[in-house]
């Protein structure tokens, strides 16, 4: 492999992205800000974040490190299959626009913590928001930390610790500024993100032509590496415990998708201060990016795979060992970025950099609002003025970002290092929780009946039900479900249920819970608070129909395509 170190041109780059971002950042937060400084406009820019802001803030948000480098070594380990969280994501993100967003703004709903104290009680409510701020700073933004500071090592030969804390000040940086600062920035974010993992997709695909074009190399990648163009995985395939097979279209899948989409402080915040129009438009702009996001994070980790098993010669196996001589798909990515020439390298480096950068803001900002509004005004200080919402706030960044600091010097490269998955890490553990919620969510918009009890027997049930499915090949031999399908096994020769499906499991059993509890309450008379909905809520423009309907189309056309 080439010399991993940044040549001039590109940290001359970086920083004509850094000065860019940070002047920018400046002017908005001096331009939009509010006289009044009131919590909702810098938790939630109340609107002030136009349809394009919207769209492009939660793609900066949600594609970081765990995508950029994650999801590119699942895409070297898996193929295209692992496509399927991108492209299902497309679709997710119209469900939310039209059945999640309408509920939302006409309850005038802007914590998720909130809607769960409206719909069903505080104490539900005080229990979800503890859920979240652990799962939040614990797993997603230790995660996208330490990811994304073994990204930025293995380009800049800088040390590891070095990169945490810095990705670290950065994001405190941008974050301080409140929503408006985090959303408008994320344009350039998505900008140098889109534009870097292009160039790196095409050096890419232009190195295994050997310079013959991009479409020749994509020809060439197609046929070298057919066994990673896939996007169903039969059940004899290795990986199948990662992708169960159609679980990705009718099963698991939805559940993960909806739940982060729909039911998630960190994405639905961008919308929440908008108009439902503005905020349909944003949502299905975001839509449109994401079918785009497998080109620029999943063929780079397949042409790794190509140049490695053809014998290219410009990445060899051995730059992707750690120093145990365990094969890391993470390294991947950085592998690859580090064939760029001089400048392109430094505009590459700058769109990661960017996706880390906004995905820890975003991430930062929802756990400082859980904090700030739906505990500490509710079990500390009730009264407090809304300049005091706005420090705590602003604490709660500082302090949420020194625990994942501290967590990923501890536990980051025991959870995500040595040859493991990190995007596959988050969301297993990110399942835990995502079954309980969506039950919660979903029973609670559209069943008038589901009871406050019924709602924490989704969370805290759901949660022990998980863990119980995770650890039972320990507990029991599972060969027998094995010749129905609903087991596999694994790398150690062990029968487990597939995390995906286990979520499936869970929900099912959420939702069963939940319907009995509730009835056996109506029966008693319980009378469980309502939300404000009617039918009309749900009609759209038409512009916003054939936007989803050309969505739906391209993602039939690709299924068709490379089942």
């Amino acid at each position: 492999m080439k010399n991993n170190l940044l040549d001039t041109k590109d940290y001359i780059v970086f920083l004509i992205y850094f000065v860019i971002v940070a002047a920018y950042g400046l002017y908005i937060y001096n331009k939009k800000k509010s006289a009044s400084g009131g919590s909702k406009d810098y938790f939630l820019a109340e609107g002030s974040l136009t349809w394009w802001a919207i769209g492009a803030s939660l793609i900066a948000s949600n594609i970081s490190a765990e995508q950029m480098i994650g999801m590119s070594g699942s895409g070297f380990k898996l193929g295209l299959a692992i496509s399927a969280y991108e492209w299902m994501a497309a679709a997710t993100l119209i469900i939310v626009a039209v059945f999640f967003m309408p509920v939302y703004l006409k309850n005038k709903i802007f914590t998720m913590p909130q809607f769960l104290s409206q719909r069903y009680n505080s104490q539900v409510a005080m229990i979800m928001a503890v859920f979240w701020l652990m799962l939040y700073i614990v797993v997603n933004l230790m995660s996208i930390l330490y990811l994304g500071a073994l990204a930025i090592s293995g380009i800049s030969g800088l040390s590891i610790t070095f990169c945490i804390l810095a990705l670290a000040i950065f994001a405190i940086f941008i974050t301080l500024g409140g929503m408006k600062v985090i959303g408008y920035t994320d344009v350039i974010q998505v900008f140098f993100l889109v534009l870097g993992g292009l160039v790196a997709t095409y050096i890419a695909l232009n190195l295994i032509s050997d310079g013959k074009g991009i479409l020749k190399g994509f020809s060439m990648l197609k046929e070298g590496a057919s066994e990673h163009f896939h996007l169903i995985f039969k059940k004899d395939n290795p990986n199948y415990i990662d992708l169960p097979g159609l679980s990705v279209l009718i099963g698991g899948m939805w559940i993960a998708n909806l739940s982060y989409w729909g039911c998630n402080q960190y994405i639905t915040q961008r919308a929440l201060g908008a108009s439902l129009p503005t905020a349909r438009a944003g949502l299905l702009f975001a839509a449109f990016l994401k079918m785009l996001m497998p080109v620029i994070v999943v063929l780079p980790g397949i042409a790794v795979y190509y140049i490695i098993k053809n014998n290219v010669g410009v990445i060899n196996s051995g730059d992707l060992l750690t120093s145990s001589g365990v094969q890391d798909p993470n390294k991947a990515y950085p592998a690859l970025l580090t064939l760029l020439p001089a400048g392109l390298k430094g505009l590459s480096f700058a769109a990661l950099t960017a996706a880390i950068v906004a995905s820890l803001a975003g991430k930062a900002n929802s756990i400082a609002t859980i904090f700030t509004l739906d505990i500490y005004k509710k079990a500390f200080e009730p009264q407090a003025s809304e300049t005091r919402l706005v420090n705590v706030g602003k604490i709660a960044v500082v302090v949420s970002m020194l625990l994942a600091v501290l967590l990923s010097f501890i536990v980051g490269d025991a959870l995500m290092g040595e040859g493991k998955q990190g995007f596959q890490y988050i969301q297993e553990y990110t399942g835990f929780v995502s079954p309980g919620i969506f039950a919660m969510f979903i029973f609670g918009f559209f069943w008038k009946k589901t009871t406050s009890n019924a709602a924490l027997f989704a969370t805290i049930g759901g949660f022990l039900i998980s863990v119980f499915l995770k650890f039972t090949p320990t507990m029991f031999d599972l060969s027998p479900l094995y010749e129905f399908g609903w087991a596999v096994k694994n790398s150690a020769g062990v029968f487990e249920i597939p995390f995906m499906d286990r979520m499936l499991i869970v929900f099912a059993c959420c939702a069963i819970g939940m319907y009995i509890i509730s009835m056996y309450e109506n029966k008693k008379g319980v009378t469980p608070n309502s939300l404000e909905i009617d039918t009309k809520m749900f009609k759209t423009t038409t512009g916003f129909a054939v936007g989803a309907v050309l969505i739906i189309g391209l993602l039939v056309a690709l299924y068709t395509a490379f089942y």
